[in-house]
């Protein structure tokens, strides 16, 4: 069979796909075949660059150069920081100090320590000796008896200057005075604030039984028939105002719900139904169409080049216009080889 006259398989392109796949073709074939040549030809370069020029560069020269820099830096630097140091620490500051630790040993043993103990046994030990015995002396038979004096001094002092003014204070002064203000108090009190206080609890119970307690029961009575008779009432009413708008303010929701069905929401999905789900195929479809062309542009560019057999490339199931089902069959080729004849 000829492959013009080959019918179209079940679920093939149609004419839509077929006409837009050959202009997609061409620019790809005109646009994307160079750019991936000239890609693949620096990149194919790039690789021989670093294989045969840039490894073995680095390898036999650069390599070795910045060991030998490095070696060099350590080496200058263990001369300029490390070794001086090491060398005066061991060859000078150590020796110095063992000599000076040695000298300090030396006129400690046989100069400071001779020269303390005769300071103390000839010296310190019989001075203290004599100032002990002086000072038991002057103790017992001058300090004693000077403190006894003081003291009896100071007694007599302490008690004319602060026991006995005070003492004559409470007892001449103070006491007496005590005893008056007691015995005002005590006949105020029975002749003045008793009466004055019995009088006050007696307005005070006069008060709350002939004004407080009539007006409390007034404003309680008040509080009642106000609560039973208007409160109580206004608030069931309320109440059953509330109710009645709820209703209404429901049925009002409902209303504007169908009303905003009817005037947008039918008409969108009516549109996204039949306007935007056949364009999203369309254009669905006019996408995985370009992309099948371009993989079969580098396929064949790939082939063509390298000599490798061709991969068919990997389509997924397609999609009628009209239906969002899936394909039972993928879509033929457009060109196809014919069949061998048996």
């Amino acid at each position: 069979m000829d492959m013009h006259e080959r019918p179209p398989a079940d679920g093939g392109d149609g004419c839509l796909v077929a006409v837009i796949r050959i202009p997609v073709k061409i620019v790809a074939v005109l646009v994307v075949l160079p750019v991936r040549v000239v890609w693949e030809l620096l990149v194919a370069l790039g690789r021989a660059a670093h294989r045969h020029v840039l490894g073995p560069l680095y390898v036999h020269v650069i390599g070795p150069l910045l060991r030998g820099l490095g070696w060099l830096l350590t080496v200058l630097l263990k001369l300029v920081l490390v070794w001086p140091w090491v060398g005066l620490w061991r060859y000078v500051l150590t020796p110095v100090g063992r000599g000076l630790a040695w000298l300090c040993r030396g006129a400690y043993d046989h100069l400071l320590a001779p020269a303390g103990r005769i300071l103390i046994t000839y010296v310190l030990l019989p001075l203290g000796e004599a100032l002990a015995w002086i000072g038991r002396g002057g103790m017992r038979y001058l300090l004693a008896p000077l403190a006894k004096g003081i003291t009896w001094i100071g007694w007599v002092l302490g008690m004319t200057l602060f026991v006995w003014p005070w003492v004559g204070l409470w007892r001449y002064v103070l006491a007496p005075v005590g005893r008056g203000i007691g015995w005002l108090a005590a006949v105020a009190h029975r002749y003045v604030l008793r009466p004055v206080g019995l009088g006050l609890v007696w307005l005070a119970v006069a008060v709350y039984r002939y004004v407080l307690r009539p007006v409390g029961l007034g404003l309680g009575w008040l509080a009642v028939g106000l609560y039973r008779y208007v409160l109580a009432p206004a608030g069931r009413v309320l109440v059953q105002a509330w109710h009645v708008a709820g209703l209404i303010t429901r049925a009002l929701w409902r209303g504007l719900k169908r009303i905003g069905w009817v005037l947008i929401g039918w008409p969108a999905s009516q549109v996204y139904r039949y306007v935007l789900t056949p364009v999203g195929h369309a254009v669905r479809e006019v996408w995985r169409t370009g992309r099948a062309a371009v993989r079969e542009a580098r396929a064949t560019v790939r082939r063509a080049l390298f000599g490798t057999p061709p991969v068919e490339p990997a389509r997924s199931r397609a999609r009628t216009l009209g239906s969002t089902t899936a394909a039972d069959a993928a879509p033929a080729d457009e060109i196809s080889l014919p069949r061998r004849q048996g």
